[in-house]
């Protein structure tokens, strides 16, 4: 499982420039390094244990920088990769960007299960007491409950109608009933599908009480976790309920995209938006009132989803693998931070 960032500290003799010192210099400053590092303790106790003034001491810890006798080094777990982390953050402009090692072996299936295990740990780090978590459909997102061990109590509410109801006990309905379970917390989970055939069948469906209790909470969501579909069998579940017929129509819109229902071009921008009406799912300007949602995405053959899903701006942080993130550097990022949300309608 995933742990926080460690930063381990050595305080040691080394190199030549540190010969330039005397032995009681030498050992005087391994002594004050390892109290300020390893021990935590302020410059003030330090200096009154050696009998000696604070800005003496900053110089003394000052040195042992400079002259090798403290090295720092900062070790994550080694299957984050910290770097490539931090990079796709900035480049996206992202409150959270969490990179994972993709497989060892050449695998092109999408959301490796990892995925699930460190975003279940990025949960249990932004989800507070008396928040409300609402979780997606997808892959993703139930690999990420199946491994939730923390979370502080709070509601969870689902966000999307499953894929198949008949699936409903090892799917999304699972998935909230666990993450509430972990929480001691409410579940509010939607038994009904995503897709329904016609606009009147899902209107009618929305009044239902239970469904109209969830959706009651969706303006109330403080952190929500989603999944992410590229426009192809087997990637989008959206995609695989749909006819021929109207896959083609949306394929002729542009599309490369899908996220809880909605449809995205390459580009970022909605298109299709008529498929909504016939969704059970949470809408697109709630999901974007939302202060954090997180997306859980991996696998090469969804990093231009991905890519085209960020440019949305209605994803404030990302859990990938490494090879998706190496595409996702070379792309342009686009013009709306999710930090900066922008209107839901453009």
């Amino acid at each position: 499982m995933y742990s926080s960032e460690e930063i381990a500290v050595t305080a040691r003799p080394a190199g030549r420039s540190a010969l330039r010192m005397g032995p009681a210099e030498l050992v005087q400053a391994a002594a004050m390094a390892r109290r300020f590092y390893l021990e935590g303790k302020s410059k003030i106790q330090i200096a009154e244990e050696f009998g000696v003034s604070r800005f003496k001491v900053a110089r003394v810890l000052e040195t042992a920088l400079e002259r090798d006798l403290v090295r720092i080094e900062i070790r994550v777990p080694a299957e984050l990769d910290a770097e490539r982390s931090d990079a796709l953050r900035a480049h996206y402009g992202l409150r959270h960007a969490v990179v994972v090692e993709s497989p060892a072996e050449a695998d092109e299936s999408p959301d490796p299960e990892n995925l699930g295990e460190v975003a279940a740990d990025l949960l249990g780090e932004l989800v507070n007491e008396g928040d409300v978590l609402g979780l997606a459909w997808g892959r993703s997102t139930i690999h990420m409950a199946a491994a939730l061990d923390r979370l502080p109590p709070c509601t969870v509410v689902q966000l999307t109608g499953v894929y198949d109801a008949g699936t409903a006990e090892r799917g999304s309905v699972e998935a909230v009933r666990r993450a509430a379970q972990v929480s001691g917390g409410e579940a509010h989970p939607i038994y009904a599908p995503m897709l329904l055939p016609d606009p009147a069948t899902a209107a009618a469906l929305r009044h239902q009480t239970g469904i109209a209790r969830a959706f009651d909470y969706f303006d109330k969501v403080t952190v929500a976790c989603v999944s992410i579909g590229s426009w192809e069998p087997g990637i989008s579940t959206v995609h695989d309920m749909l006819s021929d017929e109207e896959r083609a129509h949306y394929a002729s819109l542009g599309v490369a995209a899908e996220m809880s229902a909605h449809l995205f071009d390459t580009q970022g921008r909605r298109v299709g938006r008529d498929l909504g009406e016939r969704c059970i799912t949470v809408e697109a300007d709630r999901l974007r009132r939302i202060p954090e949602v997180v997306a859980i995405a991996g696998g090469q053959r969804k990093a231009e989803a991905i890519a085209a899903v960020l440019r949305s701006g209605l994803v404030t942080s990302l859990v990938t693998d490494t090879a998706v993130a190496d595409l996702l550097l070379t792309s342009e990022p686009g013009q709306r931070p999710a930090l900066e949300r922008a209107d839901p309608d453009d």
